[in-house]
């Protein structure tokens, strides 16, 4: 990132501040006569000028004010933002089914943020409780699979090679004597390992039933809840712009999208926050995501966080999914 003195850095922040809290693009004058900047009208504007060339603000065309780009936002983000702690009056949530603590999370982001709350739900670790194989014909298998909360699940698997029922038989036996339980990353590596020393029968069709449950596993979830998409109606960058709403609304309705970009997050410790326009991850020049992870028993098994416009209180936005994070935790975990 781009070096800046510290008067630079100084104006960068104040603009980015001022801007944040007005929605109004910010003057040369305006920044001059602001608390801590003893500068010249003409000195600001210098510095305004430098940090428009390095892409950091930008001027709207209608006006003689500047913006933040999405590098500005960057920067300030990652240097320059200064988390005050508030006091929240953050209810609790209670410990019930995954689901409904999970809902109560997004409605806790939107209405703490007033813009929308997303959760990813829980990924199901474990794979089965139960599986077993029917011969079919020549080469066709059924596939039953149990999941852990009672979920049957079937799917036709065509094998390479006839196998007999006895063999099916045979393969389940050893499937639910092994791996019960187990999550399919484990089962996976288990797999690696033990592939060499098993028939090959056994080993085609363990595979495959790997395959169909991880597959009917993460279609048969809810994966994201969301909370509050009404609340970007009465943001003002938007409400002049209904274009832009509109692909905001899209971004909700593709929860695909939503998903790829609460995964990535999953990736990372700590509060994350991804600034529209700057990457392929949010491609809405005027949406950020603050999000975080939240776990079970010390496992990372899930992502949260807010969406709103780029213009957004960032140290308020940062403490909100951090705290609702915790209590998501707190509310899944069997202490």
């Amino acid at each position: 990132m781009t070096m800046l003195d510290d008067r630079a850095k100084l104006l960068l922040k104040t603009l980015v501040e001022r801007y944040i809290a007005d929605g109004q693009p910010v003057g040369s004058r305006t920044l001059s006569k602001a608390n801590g900047i003893e500068l010249s009208p003409a000195t600001v504007r210098n510095v305004m000028a430098d940090l428009e060339e390095l892409g950091l603000i930008v001027s709207p065309h209608t006006s003689a004010g500047r913006i933040p780009t999405a590098r500005g936002y960057r920067l300030f983000v990652d240097t320059m933002l200064t988390v005050n702690r508030e006091n929240f009056n953050t209810p609790s949530l209670a410990p019930e089914q995954p689901q409904k603590v999970i809902a109560s999370a997004a409605n806790l982001l939107s209405n703490l943020s007033n813009f929308v709350g997303v959760v990813m739900a829980p990924r199901r670790g474990s794979v089965f409780r139960h599986i077993e194989f029917l011969r079919l014909s020549e080469k066709r298998v059924l596939v039953i699979i149990v999941s852990p909360d009672g979920d049957v699940q079937n799917r036709v698997i065509f094998t390479d090679t006839d196998i007999t029922q006895p063999q099916l038989i045979e393969a389940s036996n050893y499937l639910n004597t092994h791996f019960v339980g187990m999550g399919i990353e484990q089962v996976r590596e288990r797999l690696q390992a033990e592939v060499e020393t098993l028939r090959s029968e056994i080993a085609s069709l363990m595979q495959a039933a790997v395959q169909v449950s991880s597959e009917a596993l993460s279609q048969s979830q809810d994966e994201v809840v969301i909370s509050g998409e009404r609340n970007l109606l009465s943001v003002s960058d938007f409400s002049s712009d209904m274009g832009q709403l509109r692909r905001a609304f899209d971004l909700f309705e593709q929860k695909a999208q939503l998903m790829r970009l609460l995964d990535i997050s999953s990736q990372a410790e700590g509060v994350r926050i991804y600034i529209g326009g700057e990457s392929q991850v949010v491609p809405f020049e005027e949406l950020s995501v603050v999000s975080a992870n939240y776990e079970v028993d010390g496992q990372v098994v899930g992502t949260l966080g807010v969406i709103g416009p780029t213009r957004m209180p960032y140290d308020r936005m940062i403490q909100i999914v951090d705290i609702t994070a915790k209590l998501v935790s707190n509310a899944l975990s069997h202490k």
